[in-house]
């Protein structure tokens, strides 16, 4: 734990709330307690499982009278077994309520459990919570949530969706309830101290990610404007530091926040980033934020009609549109800066790098064009306009 005041610290009741800092860990059970859960069950993934940060969050919880039952059986990318066995487990000891501790797959599973464990089982199914169905109106509210993150990408801890992978369709489902919103959030930075610089860095191009689709949507909400732009800044002022020295606890608190604020702002919608990310890492597994990275610049390039003048409000506020003049100048800018990044990480500069074939593109693009993300794109786009930008980040080609 630590005073120093470039670190952030305090109790943020927005969208939920956030116990934040440094050491906030220690009031899991307080949490617990709070939310009126008395036996919850602890999801994780199996990496963390047996790391001692997750032992010595059990033990204290134990300690202060929370019994916890420990269930990591999910993927990276989450299925729905996954999800049915979680369920299983929550019912079998006896739970109340969840904690969800780790990256995006964690939270997203943990959410996911709390809502369908909730539900009576006849004839509810987890594909009735879809986004864009209504069927959640009929049914129980979720299990209370405390939500922990462990990496700053995904801002699943701030979020009402989960996603979760149809195996019969192959298809990345988005799953929503108002209710999966997590009772109170503990973002404690000290919980990423030592994130590998590989993961350190595609997590946060998944909140940049985040924060860039929600404020070039062009869907109107300037509340969610305002936390994407300065989201942004954020990542632009501490992402190279958090990934290049995995101690800067100033640096991984400020990614944190990010992670947290581009979930909050993306209720304003996402875009085609996201829309080609799922189906992409539906059909090869591949880790959301690096396909987000990857596919970042082709869909910038595509939508630059629609949002060069917000591209260059936002390079003036980062201090990219020094290089220049004008709103081309501004866009310009920004583009660099994100080939910069994955170029710096080492990241693919083409699908290919990710293993994607081009036989599968008609089938990607379908996907891609289905995806309820697809409908917040600044520019419209049908299968025909994706197969075009699979083609292009293919290729490499920016033209």
């Amino acid at each position: 734990m630590t005073n120093d005041p470039a670190v952030l610290r305090g109790t943020w009741s927005f969208p939920t709330t956030i116990w934040f800092g440094a050491g906030k860990i220690a009031m899991l059970a307080r949490a617990c307690k709070t939310l009126g859960i008395t036996k919850p069950l602890f999801v994780t993934d199996p990496g963390l499982a047996g790391l001692e940060m997750v032992t010595t969050t059990l033990a204290a919880a134990a300690a202060d009278g929370v019994a916890v039952t420990l269930f990591s059986g999910i993927k990276p990318n989450p299925v729905s077994a996954n999800i049915r066995s979680g369920v299983d487990a929550l019912r079998t000891a006896g739970c109340d309520g969840v904690i969800a501790f780790g990256g995006g797959s964690s939270l997203d599973a943990g959410k996911t459990i709390a809502l369908v464990a909730a539900q009576s089982d006849d004839g509810v199914d987890l594909w009735d919570f879809e986004e864009g169905r209504k069927d959640w109106h009929r049914a129980a509210p979720p299990l209370p949530i405390v939500a922990i993150p462990t990496t700053a990408g995904t801002g699943s801890e701030t979020g009402r969706s989960s996603v979760v992978l149809n195996e019969a369709t192959h298809r990345k489902v988005i799953i929503t309830h108002p209710g999966m919103m997590p009772g109170i959030v503990i973002a404690d930075p000290e919980l990423t101290l030592g994130l590998p610089a590989h993961i350190t860095a595609a997590t946060g191009m998944d909140a940049l990610a985040h924060c860039l689709e929600a404020y070039c949507s062009p869907f109107d909400n300037p509340l969610c404007d305002g936390v994407a732009l300065e989201g942004m800044r954020l990542v632009h002022g501490n992402l190279m530091t958090a990934a290049a020295d995995g101690s800067d606890l100033a640096a991984r608190s400020h990614m944190l926040a990010a992670a947290a604020m581009g979930s909050t702002a993306f209720q304003k919608g996402l875009g085609a980033i996201h829309a080609m990310s799922h189906p992409i890492g539906a059909l090869y597994d591949t880790h959301h934020g690096l396909t987000n990275a990857v596919v970042m610049p082709y869909v910038l390039k595509r939508n630059r009609a629609a949002i060069e003048t917000k591209l260059a409000r936002v390079s003036d506020y980062l201090g990219l549109a020094r290089q220049g003049h004008g709103a081309a100048a501004g866009f310009d800018a920004f583009l660099d800066w994100t080939l910069a990044l994955r170029t710096q990480f080492d990241m693919p500069h083409t699908l290919a790098g990710l293993g994607v074939e081009p036989g599968r593109f008609d089938e990607l693009a379908e996907m891609a064009a289905a995806d309820p993300t697809a409908l917040a794109n600044p520019v419209a786009l049908d299968a025909a306009g994706f197969r075009q930008l699979f083609e292009a980040a293919y290729a490499g080609d920016l033209g």
